[in-house]
């Protein structure tokens, strides 16, 4: 690959974590790792280490990429009643159950630990020192991730959450910092027992006694069961290019089979029409090593089940909750189904996927990550533009008979859908609903403004 090295996140305190990994010659996991665990500090409106993911990793000595399943299981436990909460999604009112009873067997620390043992190369504690860093420190809130708390505020500010997210009973602003002292203590424990401390350690320990206290479905059993799975990816041809992304709920490969970037906006609106609805909150990063690896992490916590930890600070995942991703019956120990579609596209040139990754990229955003995702890869891919300019350019999303468009979209072409009998909501600007991508390649890398993403190089 001849991108050069580089960390793109939603936030630049994620991006720089990685970003110091990449410059003491550590590999791509290594980055993706710390910068992850940043995440779990610095995005914690958005993601934490009690929540799950996935990803992708291209290994670039052997030329073989592997998506990694780090998402959330089924707990075999009965819960008590979820709560159920309406969250204003811009205009829409967005149905959630909330309550340690939402929460899902976390995947994130499992996860992390096995792209470490699979690809690291510097020790496991030196990996977790950036975000225990920023723990201590406080990490200041961006615009974007302002503008989520706000909209999130009534699970946000729920029980133990109100002393973090508006303390003194104001909603954090713009520049603030945030501090969550809980979290020095959760990553020391992360740092000297290792990613066990949440399975059958210290932070397990305390998990489930909060959990027995607020009628959770979580069992000891479940904790120790969990495993993080490496699985081959889906490969689908796009734009002359061998793309590698995830199959299931995620959509991705299907949808580039269907679109024709030639065809414009009615093309991509053609493709990607479903029908669905809106779910919890995400983020993604994505890390190209000095060797040419390449890893991509998407992580989420759903809304978030409005409890924490005590004394760590560590919000409990609401994947149960999530009415979007809730689709049959769910099994104790199977893993829920995901939108995340971590993804590699692959130079054209190349007969197999060895070491030219043409781009790579992943985004948040649930039922809107797969819209962001194909227009990204149909600017990048068809038309040879930038990823940061292809990331900037206005997104329009399909949800239902209503098709959501930011300023900048293509007006007349709108105002023909209307013609047409399609409502058309018009939003005044950027906003985190449509997404937030992040991506690294040959053109360059990028980061989303939506969500106050940032690039750094080592």
């Amino acid at each position: 690959m001849t991108a050069r090295a580089a960390v793109a996140a939603g936030h630049p305190a994620t991006a720089e974590a990685g970003a110091e990994i990449l410059a003491e010659g550590g590999s791509a996991a290594d980055a993706a790792v710390a910068a992850c665990l940043a995440s779990c500090v610095a995005e914690t409106v958005m993601t934490g280490l009690l929540g799950g993911g996935h990803a992708i990793y291209h290994d670039a000595a052997t030329g073989r990429a592997r998506n990694l399943d780090c998402f959330v299981a089924v707990p075999s436990g009965t819960g008590a009643p979820m709560e159920s909460l309406q969250v204003p999604f811009g205009e829409e009112l967005v149905h959630y159950a909330i309550g340690a009873s939402s929460a899902a067997v976390a995947g994130v620390p499992a996860g992390l630990d096995a792209l470490w043992r699979a690809h690291g190369r510097l020790p496991w504690a030196r990996l977790v020192e950036p975000a225990l860093r920023l723990a201590r420190d406080g990490v200041a809130m961006p615009a974007a991730h302002v503008a989520c708390l706000a909209m999130l505020a009534p699970v946000m500010t729920m029980r133990e959450g109100a002393r973090l997210y508006a303390p003194g009973g104001a909603l954090l602003a713009e520049g603030e910092v945030l501090r969550q002292p809980g979290l020095v203590a959760a990553l020391d424990l992360l740092r000297e027992e290792g990613a066990a401390s949440v399975y059958s350690g210290t932070i397990a320990r305390v998990l489930l006694e909060l959990v027995d206290e607020r009628g959770g479905a979580l069992t000891a059993a479940d904790l120790a069961a969990y495993e993080a799975l490496w699985t081959e990816p889906v490969e689908v041809a796009f734009a002359g290019h061998r793309v590698l992304t995830r199959g299931g709920l995620s959509g991705v490969a299907e949808t580039l089979a269907r679109y024709d970037p030639a065809g414009g906006p009615s093309s991509l609106l053609a493709a990607l029409e479903d029908g669905s609805g809106p779910d919890g909150h995400t983020t993604n990063l994505t890390v190209v090593d000095g060797d040419g690896s390449v890893c991509v992490l998407t992580t989420s916590l759903g809304l978030g089940s409005g409890d924490w930890l005590p004394a760590l600070d560590l919000h409990l995942n609401s994947m149960l909750g999530e009415t979007d991703l809730v689709l049959e019956p769910l099994r104790p120990g199977a893993r829920m189904a995901s939108m995340m579609a971590p993804t590699l596209a692959f130079d054209p040139a190349s007969a197999s996927a060895g070491s030219s990754v043409e781009l790579a990229l992943g985004a948040a955003g649930g039922t809107r990550l797969r819209t962001a995702l194909v227009g990204v890869l149909g600017a990048v891919l068809h038309e040879g533009v930038e990823p940061q300019e292809a990331i900037d350019r206005p997104r329009f999303h399909p949800a239902g008979d209503v098709v959501n468009a930011e300023a900048g979209v293509e007006e007349d072409w709108l105002s023909a859908l209307e013609r047409r009998g399609r409502t058309v909501r018009r939003w005044p600007g950027r906003h985190h609903y449509f997404g937030g991508v992040s991506a690294s390649g040959r053109l360059g890398s990028g980061a989303d403004p939506r969500r106050s993403g940032a690039v750094r190089l080592p």
